[in-house]
C-alpha cells in the first residue's frame, strides 16, 4: 500500500514537473519571445523572466534584442559627375519591433538581405547626388547621416532600426584610378607652375623696388656729397681770400716758391733773364 502511495506521488510530481516544464519558458534579457499558437503570433514578450505557454500548441520565437553588426559586401556607385566608385558600407542594427520582424523578415539572414539592399540602394542614391571631389573632400559626415536616416526610414516596416551606416571605404576601380591620378597629376603641376610664376613676377617686383630705391639713395648721397664739397670748397676758398688780403706779398712769395719747386727740377736748365718777373724772389 504504502508503495503504491510513493509511486503515484512521485508519478504525480513527474506529471506536474512535466506540464511546468512543457507550460513555461524564460526570456533572457538579450532577447525578445513571441508565443506562436497553430502558425499565428499571439503575443510578444519585451521583458526578461519566467513566462507561461499553453503545452503542445504554444511554440515561442526569440529574437535578439541586442544591437547586431552587419558588414555588407563592397558594391559599384557611380557619381554625380558619372565616375564609378566600389563603396563598402558598415552598420549597426537592432530588432525593434519583434512581431513585425517575425511577420516580414523572420530570421536574421532574412534581414541581413533586406539590409543589404536597403543601405545599397540608399547609398547609390544620396553618393549619385554628390561628385566624386565632394565625396572624398567634402562633408563626408552630412552624406553618412543622409543615408542613415532615409536607411533607418526603409527598414522601419521590417520591425529593424537602422542606428548608424558608415562607409568604411570608397575606392575608384583600378582603371579609373590611373586615369585620376593623372590628372590630379597634371593639376598638381599646373598648379606648382602658376605658384612659380607669381613668385618669380613678385622676385622682379621686388629687385625692381629695390633698384628704385638703390638709386634714389645714391643719388640722394651723392647730392649731399656734392653740397658738402662745394660748402668746403667755398670754405676753403674764403680762408685763402682772407689770409690773401692780410698780407698779399707773403702770399704772393708762397706761391712762387710753390711754382719752383714744381718747375724747378733737379738738372734743369732754363735760359732766361733775371730781370723776369718770374724770378723776383729768387733774387
Amino acid at each position: 500500500m504504502k508503495l503504491n502511495t510513493v509511486n503515484l506521488l512521485v508519478g504525480l510530481v513527474i506529471a506536474v514537473s512535466g506540464v511546468f516544464y512543457l507550460g513555461t519558458y524564460i526570456v533572457d534579457k538579450t532577447q525578445y519571445a513571441i508565443e506562436i499558437r497553430l502558425g499565428d503570433a499571439v503575443d510578444t514578450v519585451t521583458e526578461p523572466g519566467l513566462e507561461f505557454k499553453v503545452p503542445f500548441i504554444t511554440r515561442i520565437f526569440y529574437v535578439e534584442n541586442r544591437i547586431q553588426d552587419f558588414d555588407a559586401d563592397p558594391g559599384s556607385v557611380f557619381t554625380k559627375d558619372k565616375k564609378e566608385m566600389i563603396v563598402d558600407t558598415y552598420s549597426k542594427w537592432r530588432v525593434e519591433d519583434p512581431l513585425k520582424f517575425y511577420q516580414t523578415v523572420r530570421t536574421v539572414s532574412g534581414a541581413l538581405a533586406r539590409l543589404d539592399d536597403i543601405i545599397y540602394s540608399q547609398t547609390r542614391e544620396i553618393l549619385g547626388k554628390h561628385t566624386l571631389v565632394e565625396i572624398v573632400s567634402g562633408n563626408r559626415k552630412e552624406i553618412r547621416e543622409t543615408i542613415t536616416i532615409n536607411s533607418r526610414k526603409n527598414a522601419e516596416k521590417f520591425g529593424i532600426e537602422v542606428i548608424d551606416v558608415r562607409i568604411k571605404r570608397a575606392d575608384l576601380p583600378q582603371s579609373n584610378s590611373l586615369a585620376v591620378y593623372g590628372r590630379m597629376e597634371a593639376e598638381r603641376k599646373r598648379e606648382a607652375k602658376r605658384y612659380r610664376s607669381e613668385g618669380n613676377e613678385r622676385a622682379l617686383e621686388i629687385r625692381s623696388a629695390a633698384d628704385r630705391d638703390r638709386i634714389k639713395i645714391l643719388s640722394e648721397a651723392n647730392r649731399i656729397a656734392e653740397e658738402v664739397r662745394g660748402e668746403a670748397d667755398a670754405k676753403a676758398t674764403k680762408t685763402y681770400a682772407d689770409a690773401y688780403s692780410k698780407d698779399p706779398d707773403f702770399f704772393a712769395f708762397l706761391r712762387s716758391h710753390d711754382v719752383y719747386r714744381e718747375t724747378l727740377q733737379e738738372d734743369t736748365t732754363m735760359l732766361l733773364s733775371a730781370e723776369r718777373p718770374f724770378f723776383k724772389h729768387i733774387k
